[in-house]
């Protein structure tokens, strides 16, 4: 039985299971905190740690390898601007998307304000962090200097992603450029980090459908569909905003510049969309985007681990689609409009936001606080969406990684794939 089957009936062990418990005891039973407390929280959070322990030597190491093995600047200058230029007009294109259909059906409008006083009156002390956590969020100048570490094992241990990957691509840039055997065998020695990263994360990766049970078990027999229902029109355009983007957007985009059909698309690509799902983490689902990039989507490996792990953090269209819809959606319950020059603002910090938003699990809160905070929006609002955010969050994911390996089937296009690389490499040593 393939991986994604097993995850996707685990998936409907836990989704049905949980129901059931919900619907038996509402929610609140003695067992049932023991049980999420001892048992189902505890399992899925091991996998999840278990995956993240390994993911940032992963990304090290593929980032590094798949820049060394362009073979030249000019490579990696083409293929650099071809992903950018993908990231920023696709994740356009999913902001727009969102803030349309916010501002034609208006969610935010429709919620009881007795039911949302409660909502907010649960979530107090949580939303207390998520803001003091958004005002630490370096903006500027700041942030951009922050890209570049002074200490990148602070930056390591830290789990500063993008730090991280500009020393990557430091290192593979002077992997290329410095022509000698010693640096061939350092690049040897980092392939080496790679596949025993990989090796490691196939070990773990077996446990995933008992974590997907877990995971998706702890959230329906907590919430059920109660708080979706209450949340609906909120819950229905965020939904209707990311379908359109994924059953919409990706396949012509894989259809038009990647001349490889929607329909084998999406089934090469559907291990790593359960995995997205379930885990809500794309830094976590990496390892099984590159590996259905390689086995699945036949993409050369050179280019599909500079893409996808470039994609892991800054190309996230789901991300900036949610944040876009969320502050939208916050501006309208508490009765403020938003200008054209606000939304327009709105959307271009989304579009930023979901290049440097952390792939983990809910990692957009806090950039969604502070663009509530810049717009004039109260930050506290999003203690209305936190109950439904791990559904979002992980439909969302969902969408980035789906987006991550469509953006490596459009630039793998026109590349000569790793065979031919290698031959020319050869010749010009």
């Amino acid at each position: 039985m393939k991986l994604h089957t097993k995850m996707g009936i685990g998936f409907a062990v836990g989704l049905v299971s949980g129901l059931i418990v919900h619907a038996v005891t509402g929610g609140d039973a003695p067992w049932l905190d023991w049980l999420t407390a001892w048992i189902t929280v505890p399992a899925g959070q091991l996998f999840l740690r278990l995956l993240f322990m390994l993911v940032l030597p992963l990304l090290f190491s593929a980032l590094v390898v798949g820049i060394a093995e362009m073979g030249s600047m000019r490579a990696l200058g083409r293929i650099g601007w071809k992903t950018l230029a993908y990231t920023v007009v696709v994740s356009s294109i999913a902001v727009v998307i969102g803030v349309v259909l916010v501002n034609l059906f208006r969610p935010g409008g429709n919620i009881d304000p007795a039911v949302a006083s409660d909502l907010l009156a649960q979530a107090s002390s949580r939303t207390g962090s998520i803001i003091a956590s958004s005002s630490e969020q370096p903006g500027g100048m700041q942030m951009l200097l922050g890209i570049v570490p002074s200490n990148v094992f602070a930056a390591a241990s830290g789990n500063d992603v993008l730090a991280v990957m500009f020393f990557a691509l430091m290192v593979g840039i002077g992997i290329v450029l410095t022509d000698k055997p010693v640096a061939r065998h350092f690049k040897a020695t980092i392939e080496g980090l790679f596949e025993v990263s990989m090796t490691l994360i196939d070990l773990v990766i077996r446990l995933a459908p008992y974590a997907v049970a877990c995971l998706v078990f702890n959230l329906a027999a907590l919430f059920g569909w109660g708080l979706i229902l209450t949340l609906a029109g909120y819950v229905g355009v965020a939904l209707l905003a990311m379908a359109l983007h994924m059953f919409v957007v990706y396949p012509l985009a894989v259809w038009l510049f990647g001349k490889l059909g929607p329909l084998r698309f999406f089934r090469g690509v559907q291990e790593a969309m359960v995995m997205a799902f379930s885990t809500a983490s794309s830094n976590a689902t990496l390892p099984t985007a590159l590996k259905v990039a390689k086995e699945d989507l036949k993409l050369p490996p050179r280019v599909s681990r500079f893409v996808l792990t470039i994609g892991a953090t800054a190309n996230q269209n789901g991300t900036a689609l949610f944040e876009g819809v969320t502050v939208l959606f916050l501006a309208q319950f508490f009765g403020i409009e938003l200008s054209l020059l606000q939304q327009l603002t709105v959307m271009l910090v989304c579009i930023l936001g979901g290049i440097g938003t952390a792939g983990v699990p809910a990692g957009s809160l806090p950039v969604i606080a502070l663009i509530c905070a810049m717009v004039g929006v109260p930050p506290e609002g999003i203690g209305l969406i936190l109950g439904v955010d791990r559904l979002l969050d992980m439909c969302r994911t969902t969408l980035n990684v789906t987006g991550d390996l469509a953006a490596a089937v459009v630039v793998s296009r026109g590349e000569p794939d790793d065979a031919a690389t290698d031959v020319a490499l050869a010749a010009n040593r």
